[in-house]
Parts: structure tokens; C-alpha cells; sequence
């Protein structure tokens, strides 16, 4: 017999293809496909979080002002004047917030007395907590924001003053003394525009 191939014999198991050959066949399944297609979603995903809290200053706040909270329709100026008197002067964490005509405002400052005297929400030489010239708030720890006020909240108690043109302040109080303020407090003023 001639020689015109390999040798088959009956009984015997075929060889085992080779590894070329066994590659050239086999192609990724399903489940591969699926699971490099989810890294690579994850390593995306990953990569825009660490661009977002990278350059999370750089997003644009309302109305161009850090201080504004999200749906603020008009912008305050730099230097916030409430009831004819600009806001102290160590003013710190401002937030506010403006819907059609009116504000409130949030600042944390050490003259608080002397601003609240100055723009004439408690006259000059009166007592700061005469209940002719405001009241006791609500109890609650922490004192709620008015709605769309951002920052943070006031911390109980708190004491407020209304003026006869519309403007009303809330105020922190001291926990530990009647007649003292918070040191510095935070204020929540509500005001009119325009």
C-alpha cells in the first residue's frame, strides 16, 4: 500500500486538533462579551465621577453666585443691604435664595446685636429678646429652613423679629443664656426686593 495519509486506524480516538487550529475556531461567547462590555462601562463611569468631583468648582452655579440656591430667580449683589443696611461685615456662609420679589437670606456673624440695631428691627436701647419687638420660635433641633433656602439650618433655640415694612429676621440663641445670642449666630433674614 502506498502512502496517502495519515494512518486511521479502527478502534483508535482521532488526535487532538492543534492549537492553531483549536484558536482559529473559538470565538468569545456571550458572557465574555457581556463582562468586557461592563468593565469598560465601569472604568467610564469611574473616569466622568473623578472629572466631576475634580472639577466640581468649575460647574456653574445659579445665576452665575456661589451663594444662590438652586432656583433663584434673581441675583443678589455683592454687597447684600437688607432693611437699608448692608449685612455685617464678617458675614460668612451666605446662601440665599429670591422667587418673584422677595428673599431669604442666611449668614453666620459675630454682630448680629449690633446689625440687628443698626437697620432698625430692634430700636436703639431696646432690649434684644423684648417680646414687644419679637418672639420665641418653634422648638426643633435643628431650626427648618424656609423652603428653597439652602446651607445649613439654624440650631435651636432661636428667637425672630417682624418689621412693619416685611422684613423678618430669625435668630440663634444662646443655649445657655437668655439674653445672648449665639457667638457668632446664624441668621435667616426674609425680605422683600426692590
Amino acid at each position: 500500500m502506498g502512502d496517502s495519509g495519515p494512518d486511521i486506524r479502527q478502534g483508535e480516538a482521532a488526535a487532538p486538533p492543534r492549537a492553531e487550529e483549536s484558536g482559529a475556531r473559538r470565538q468569545p461567547g456571550p458572557g465574555r462579551r457581556s463582562a468586557a462590555l461592563g468593565i469598560a462601562v465601569l472604568a467610564l463611569a469611574g473616569f466622568a465621577a473623578g472629572a466631576v468631583w475634580l472639577f466640581r468648582d468649575d460647574l456653574p452655579h445659579p445665576l452665575g453666585d456661589a451663594r444662590a440656591c438652586a432656583g433663584s430667580d434673581q441675583r443678589l449683589p455683592d454687597r447684600i443691604i437688607v432693611h437699608g443696611t448692608p449685612i455685617p461685615s464678617d458675614a460668612s456662609d451666605v446662601h440665599y435664595f429670591t422667587r418673584n420679589g422677595s428673599a431669604v437670606l442666611s449668614f453666620r456673624s459675630g454682630l448680629l446685636s449690633d446689625y440687628l440695631r443698626g437697620a432698625g428691627i430692634v430700636p436703639a436701647g431696646a432690649d434684644l429678646f423684648d417680646k414687644s419687638h419679637g418672639g420665641v420660635g418653634v422648638a426643633g433641633e435643628p431650626y427648618k429652613l424656609p423652603d428653597g433656602l439652602c446651607g445649613p439650618a439654624l440650631q435651636s433655640p432661636v428667637w425672630y423679629y417682624d418689621s412693619a415694612d416685611g422684613v423678618r429676621v430669625t435668630v440663634e440663641r444662646s443655649p445657655l443664656y437668655d439674653d445672648a445670642l449665639r457667638f457668632p449666630a446664624r441668621a435667616v433674614v426674609t425680605y422683600p426686593l426692590g
